[in-house]
Parts: structure tokens; sequence; C-alpha cells
């Protein structure tokens, strides 16, 4: 019995000490403690040194307990409770036991006078309630349990909560500056720049710590595990962190990646808006962009360390975009056509104004390069929106003097450009009759190693068509296709990429259709076919340009 009670770990020792001395006056929380201590080896001990998560159930407590290393008489400690959710009870009750659990090993058995016993102690040293991350620091000694609880009121939540009693090597939680608030500099229609101090850590430890933003429009945020959260109850997963160690992962569909400049962002597409995450290396100063002019945006900074994904959090701040400013309107002229470059960057809409001198009125749209969603407005209502491609006809009727505002707008990042014309409906339209596609067919059994057959569809109106050919490489296909300007004619392309000009119509729609062979292509080799119909105004609709690579062996 003398060699069972010396090997007994230090916490179990003292469960069955202060179980065995125990005296309190009978309240229920603190008969509630005393049965916790008769079932303390079925509950659980927390981790020294460790993040540890706790998933915690409306109204129903949860505790834990920790005691230190036996040999330990006096040394400091600290407890970091981060709620993820809502918010949280918790508080740290201390009991400390009598001098009976603490004889001599020999000596377990022997009876001390009454004189001599002290009663057993049971105090809150420490209680909170809310949903910021708190942090508590004191001393503890061997003779004392500590029970942590945690109760959530609101709905099922988790936590997470770091103990540790080594206060020397170092924080596991990156450390915040003296003054943590994020100041606000400088603010644009759709930019906000941002700037905060340093954290100690990063001037420690560079390569280990990151700075990560996180932008939306609902709230601050007052930790990364809150935010993460948030994002996840609004259906969709997430990345593991923002401390992100950039190895590539899938994305969700609502969410972008974008990763330039050395920096991460993460957009997020949920039912209240964009949350955007960007991490940006160790800069403390950041210029937000693409954002929605006359809008309320919540900016939270986190300080991460990247090997332990740790993190701590920044004060919060908010800010306002300025509104959009009123666009510049041009003027519309009967017959003229104009083209509009837009800038994808700045996602703003062009505006044209029209004042309609006959009742029927067309407006024509060709989109020379990217995609370009176009809004008509009639008197202030709308009468047409929508994103176009090749070229669009919008006819319309109104009255006389009716005025028409005509907003266009880049959908890409990349700049976009676009012909625009409004004409009376009964002038003869300035853009030839289209064929019901533009695309340009090849025929995979017809080609040779140095020739290609094509074909493309035409209409019921003899028309002009010209064919040009262009060698590329495999890793231009793509840019070649992408940065074509639909809207420029053959006066753009060098006389050796002409191959043939031809007129051809058919009355039958059916039949309308016209095949063509060229040869002296060499073997194995990318070709670009581009087709252009020239109306009877001279102006060209080009087709959509045809990658057909020659046969490497005949």
């Amino acid at each position: 019995l003398k060699m069972f009670w010396f090997y007994l770990p230090l916490h179990l020792l003292l469960v069955a000490c202060l179980c065995h001395s125990i005296k309190v006056p009978t309240t229920s929380s603190q008969h509630s403690f005393k049965t916790d201590l008769f079932n303390f080896y079925h509950s659980l001990m927390l981790a020294d040194g460790k993040e540890t998560t706790i998933h915690l159930l409306k109204d129903i407590p949860k505790r834990y307990y920790f005691v230190l290393e036996e040999g330990r008489a006096l040394a400091p400690f600290t407890i970091t409770v981060t709620p993820c959710d809502v918010p949280i009870e918790w508080s740290i009750l201390v009991h400390k036991a009598s001098a009976t659990c603490f004889l001599p090993a020999g000596d377990v058995t022997q009876e001390v006078p009454k004189s001599q016993k002290t009663p057993s102690i049971i105090s809150t040293i420490f209680n909170y309630k809310g949903n910021s991350v708190e942090t508590y620091m004191g001393m503890s000694s061997h003779s004392a349990l500590y029970m942590l609880e945690f109760l959530s009121t609101e709905r099922d939540t988790h936590i997470t909560v770091y103990l540790t009693t080594d206060t020397t090597s170092g924080h596991l939680y990156p450390e915040l500056p003296t003054d943590p608030r994020i100041d606000v500099i400088g603010i644009g229609h759709t930019t906000v720049t941002l700037t905060w101090k340093h954290s100690p850590s990063v001037l420690q430890q560079r390569e280990n710590i990151q700075y990560c933003l996180l932008v939306n429009e609902k709230h601050n945020y007052k930790s990364l595990c809150a935010a993460e959260t948030a994002i996840r109850s609004s259906g969709m997963k997430l990345p593991p962190t923002l401390a992100l160690s950039l190895s590539p992962y899938l994305l969700e569909p609502q969410q972008v990646m974008i990763l330039s400049n050395s920096e991460l962002s993460i957009i997020n597409k949920v039912s209240s808006g964009e949350v955007r995450q960007i991490c940006m290396g160790t800069k403390n100063t950041y210029t937000v962009p693409n954002l929605s002019p006359s809008t309320q945006y919540y900016f939270d900074v986190f300080v991460v360390n990247l090997l332990t994904n740790a993190s701590a959090a920044y004060t919060g701040t908010f800010a306002r975009t300025l509104e959009e400013p009123e666009p510049k309107v041009m003027e519309l002229k009967d017959g003229k056509v104009i083209q509009v470059v837009l800038d994808g960057k700045k996602q703003k809409f062009y505006s044209l104004q029209y004042q309609a001198r006959h009742k029927k009125i067309q407006f024509t749209f060709q989109l020379c390069r990217g995609q370009v969603q176009v809004h008509i407005a009639k008197n202030g209502k709308t009468v047409a929106s929508e994103n176009i491609s090749g070229l669009r006809y919008f006819s319309l009727k109104g009255k006389l003097l009716d005025t028409y505002v005509v907003q266009l707008r880049s959908t890409e990042e990349s700049n976009s450009s676009v012909k625009v014309q409004v004409s009376p409906h009964f002038h003869k339209p300035l853009f030839p009759l289209l064929p019901e596609s533009l695309k340009i067919k090849s025929f995979s059994k017809l080609r040779t190693c140095n020739s290609v057959t094509i074909a493309w569809l035409g209409t019921q109106e003899e028309s002009k068509y010209c064919v040009y050919k262009k060698r590329i490489e495999e890793d231009q296909v793509w840019i070649e296709l992408q940065s074509a300007d639909r809207c420029s004619g053959p006066e753009s392309r060098h006389k050796s990429e002409k191959v043939l000009c031809k007129y051809f119509y058919d009355v039958n729609l059916q039949r309308a259709v016209t095949t063509e062979t060229i040869n002296g292509l060499d073997a194995g080799t990318l070709y670009l076919f581009d087709v252009y119909l020239f109306g009877p105004s001279g102006i060209p609709v080009r087709y959509h340009s045809k990658v057909v690579k020659t046969r490497k062996k005949c």
C-alpha cells in the first residue's frame, strides 16, 4: 500500500486527497465540483504547451483540469481562450488541498491531529463572458488542482485553449504591438489603404511570421478561427487556415485564388457578399483594391506563425469607400460608329447618351476584345441589359426626343473594347448581314502534310469573304486567340498572310456554305486561319479564328 501511494501520479494523488478531505458548504456549484473530483480520472487533463480545440454543446458545461509537475513548488502559468463563434462563459477554479495529502509517502497511514488539519478551499480566481480572446496569467502551486469550466448558452460552438507553464521558450502566439490598432490612411472610390504597427514577432523571426488581412462587408472578427467559422457557416469549405504555406490545394467553386507579387488572395463568394483573405508577408502597409464605391468594409489583420498556425488579431477597423463620381457622358450621333476601350481593372461604366429623332431606332454593338456588359435605359428606365458577344442589335421603339443612356463595362480584369452605332431603324445597316454562326470548321480527314480544308457559313446577300493564314507556335495559341481584335480588318494583317478573297451567297440558307482548300503549307505545323466578311458599307466582320495543324507524316 505504501509503495502504491509512492508511485501514484501527482494529479491522482491530489484527487484522492481532495475527495477524502474536502469540507465545503454544500452549494450546488461546490457539490458539482466535488462530484467532478470523484470522477477525475475519467475527465480531461489540459495539455501543457499545446493548443487544444474544445467543442461545446449548448447549455452543457465542459471541464478540464491541470496540475503542475511534481517538484515545482511555485511557477507562473498562462491560459489563453479563443472563442470561435458565439460568446461563451468560462472560469478558473482552484482547489487547495489540506496538509494531510502531502505527508511523506511512507507516512500516508499516519493520523494527523485535528488541530493540524486545514480545510480544503475552493475558490474562483477568474471568470469571463464574451467572444474576445482572453488570457489569464497566474502563479500555481503543486498543492493546488485547477479546473477550467466552459459554457455556451447560445448554440453549439467550439473554442481553442492554450495552457503553458513554460515562460522561457517563447510564445505560441505571435506578439501584438503595444498599440494594436489598424489605421486607415487613404480612402478612394474602389480602394482603401491600411497600415499597422509591426508585431515584435516579425522583428524576431521574420521568416516564420506573416500578416493576413480579412476584408468583408458584415463586421469585424476578434480571432482568426471566428472568421473561418463564419465563412464555413455560410455554406462553403475553407482552406486549412489563413496561415497559408502557398502549397496548392483545391478551391471550392465559390472561391477564387489570386497569387501575384508574393501576395496570396482568396476571394470567397458568400451569401452576405465577398470575404477576401489576403496574405502579404511582412508588409505592414497595404492598399486593398477592387472594392465597390460607396460601400462600408470591415478590415481585420492577423499576425500568423507559419510554424504553429497560431495567430493574434489586431483591433479591427472599418471604412466606407467614396461615392462613384458621375461618369462623363458622350453624345451619340445618328449613323456614326465609335469605338470604346474599357478599363478592366477599374471596372467602371462608360456612358453614352442619345436623343431620339425617330420613333424607331437601332443600337448596334460589335465586340472587339474581351467581354462587355451593355445596359440601355430609356428616360431612366432599363430597356435592355446583357453581356454581348460578336455582333448584337437592339431594335427599340419609343417617342420623339426620348433620351437613351448606354452604359458599357468590361467584365474581365483585362481591357475590353466595343464598337457602338445608333441609327433610325429604317436606315441601311452599317454592318453586313451575318450568318447563323461565325465559326470556321476544319475537316480532319482532308488534312494533308501541306494542305488544310476549311468551311464557313454565308448569307442570302452577296458578300465578299477574304481568308488569311498565320503560322504560329504551340505556346502562342492561347495568346493569339485571347488577344485577337475582332473589329480590326485585313488592313492590320501582313500582305503575306492573305490567301484569297471570294464572293458568294445562296438564297437557300441551308446551302449557304463554302469550302476552301489552302495549299502550300509546311508539314506538322500550326496555322491560324481567319475569315473576314465585308458588307455593302465595307466594314468587315471577323469570323472566330481557327487553329489547325497539318499532318506530320503523309
